[in-house]
């Protein structure tokens, strides 16, 4: 039993540390007096609203007395001064709503800017993702936009609530169990002819409901954590299904895949609605025991008071003001009963946080086993790629590309040569080695990213429109062989939508013309465009960086696009227990010849 409570109490302490490690930083930050004085505005509100909770129990005993005396005079002076009690009870609500609601906003505002800041610098957003599907044990956090955007919302919200609450329900402890202690006066029952006295029975009364409803509630409300974590869970993935179903809309419809994606639909759905059963059963079970435990406690004090009332200890007045403060006894007691299912929701949010924070926290702390270095050309010394399970690819390459070349990347599918991309521009963690690369590089993948809003900022993403004049932006889409879009720089659209796959390839190729980078890097940049059109691009592309004194390096399979490559680099698959374990070699050659794909 010792060993199971010390387990609890390391738990929470746990939970208490996670909390403060994920709201100490705004109440430190750039915004920090203006947080503190709101925060202490919002408890001194709250003190003022329990001062205000032990007026109106006086007031409960004088207008009680002046009820069952029928002293009209006292009537209507209590009935004036209970004008003023509501009037400034009503004033404390609003303001303490209002000052809560804006520190919440403002909270989360900074949370959510700092945490944006943190993963989409260093390239965390994608690493996490590559991290997510190699990780085994599922530790690596699922839905970052959920996280950002509606656990941030709930952790904000919820921790005021519940820090606020559960200083409202000490500070209004401390102010009435002293006054319960002077009301309930000595209880006698008589045992076995033997007659006790019990000083201060009501508070002890309190003491033993609430801790008998605390713990029966956690027992009954304690799977609700993980529930509440898995349903979070699920409804992301849910929602992540249906905004790929719309991304992928056309996709879809073409290959008339509707009922397979109605299918995986119908799966999380299903994911969603079997958890939050589970979720209802257990809230029902824990409703039906708080909602006991709160009408016993209305009743509770004046069946104990009864015998003493009809006695004629007291008057009337004096057990209201009993009923009245051990409700506030018994209520600040059973705060926790009162609370645990936001509680469990709270504490599955915390804990989703704190995960992403971990892993966030561990990308930008973890040592890049790749060494780059700017030089004036491309080299690699023992260069080594890998796949996210840790499947080795490339071992030990040691390749070079110096201004003026022109290198083809060929080799089977899935060999690695979209990686081998990927280590070069230093966005794959899975590579390690020695790495110079020239400044002025732009890479092209094979589907490129095309954002919705005017067309001018699609076409200079990610630099802004300003940078470039109208007669550049016009020149690019000319020379891209996009003369239609021309026209159309200022239309706003959802143009991976609207543009075909060649279109949004000669988009791309726009972007570089308009930008004239040095060194290229270019995976597959016209798979979607007819021989004719490719020819003309090829020519363009190698005639920019050439220009600029640098070099092109691509990815292909046509056998067209050697024409335009004066190298070719062969990944080649390697027999098992070859040097380094990988699954290929790469073969360098001069002079490339027309191929077969």
């Amino acid at each position: 039993m010792s060993s199971s409570v010390t387990a609890r109490a390391s738990t929470f302490i746990q939970v208490l540390r996670r909390v403060f490690s994920l709201a100490a930083p705004y109440f430190r930050s750039e915004e920090k007096w203006r947080a503190r004085a709101m925060l202490l505005a919002i408890v001194a509100l709250n003190l003022f609203y329990v001062y205000v909770a032990v007026l109106g129990n006086q007031w409960y005993g004088r207008f009680y007395d002046a009820l069952q005396n029928k002293d009209v005079t006292t009537f209507w002076r209590e009935v004036r001064v209970f004008g003023w009690i509501a009037f400034f009870n009503i004033a404390v609500q609003v303001l303490k709503f209002y000052i809560t609601q804006l520190l919440q906003l403002r909270w989360r505002t900074w949370m959510t800017r700092s945490y944006l800041s943190r993963w989409m610098a260093d390239r965390t957003f994608y690493h996490l993702e590559l991290a997510r599907y190699a990780n085994k044990d599922g530790h690596t956090p699922d839905n970052p936009d959920q996280r950002l955007q509606e656990d941030m919302q709930i952790f904000t919200s919820s921790t005021m609530t519940l820090s606020m609450g559960l200083l409202n329900a000490v500070v209004t402890l401390l102010s009435f169990i002293g006054l319960l202690w002077g009301l309930s006066g000595n209880f006698s029952f008589t045992f076995s002819g033997t007659t006790y006295q019990i000083v201060g029975a009501m508070v002890w009364l309190a003491l033993g409901y609430s801790i008998v409803g605390t713990v029966v509630t956690h027992f009954i409300g304690r799977p609700l954590i993980g529930l509440n974590f898995k349903q979070q869970r699920y409804e992301a993935d849910f929602r992540h299904h249906l905004v790929r179903v719309r991304e992928y809309s056309e996709a879809i419809a073409l290959d008339h895949g509707e009922k397979v994606e109605r299918g995986q639909l119908d799966l999380r759905f299903g994911d969603v609605l079997r958890n939050y059963l589970l979720l209802i059963k257990q809230q029902k079970n824990l409703v039906t025991f708080t909602s006991f435990f709160g009408q016993a406690a209305v009743i509770f004090p004046f069946l104990v008071a009864a015998q003493q009332y009809f006695g004629g200890a007291f008057q009337l007045g004096h057990l209201m003001q009993i009923g009245s403060a051990f409700g506030k006894v018994q209520e600040s007691l059973s705060w926790f009963v009162d609370n645990y299912d936001s509680v469990a929701v709270w504490r599955a949010t915390t804990d989703r946080l704190t995960s992403f924070e971990d892993s966030m926290t561990a990308h930008a702390s973890r040592d890049d086993a790749l060494q780059r270095a700017p030089s004036e050309m491309l080299q690699t010394d023992d260069l080594a790629v890998a796949l996210p399970n840790g499947t080795p690819l490339l071992a030990g390459a040691a390749l070079a590309v110096k201004p003026g070349d022109s290198v083809l990347l060929q080799g089977p599918s899935g060999s690695g040569k979209s990686t081998l991309f990927r280590s070069f521009a230093g966005i794959w963690p899975f590579s390690k080695g020695k790495l110079q690369v020239p400044d002025n590089v732009a890479f092209m993948p094979q589907r490129p990213y095309v954002p919705d809003g005017k067309l001018r900022d699609a076409l200079t993403y990610p630099n802004p429109a300003s940078n470039f004049s109208d007669d550049q932006l016009r020149q690019a889409l000319t020379d891209a062989l996009l003369p239609d879009l021309v026209s159309r720089l200022d239309d706003s659209d959802a143009w991976s939508q609207k543009l075909s796959g060649g279109e949004q390839q000669r988009l791309a190729i726009a972007r570089v013309l308009l930008k004239k980078p040095a060194w290229l890097f270019a995976d597959e940049i016209t798979s979607a465009l007819d021989a004719q059109a490719e020819s003309v691009l090829y020519k363009r592309l190698a005639a920019t960086v050439h220009a600029a004194g640098g070099a092109m390096v691509s990815i292909a399979h046509r056998a067209a696009v050697g024409d335009f490559h004066n190298q070719r680099w062969t990944l080649v698959p390697q027999e098992d227990g070859a040097a380094g374990g990988a699954r290929y070699r790469l073969n360098t050659s001069a002079g490339v010849q027309p191929a077969a794909a």
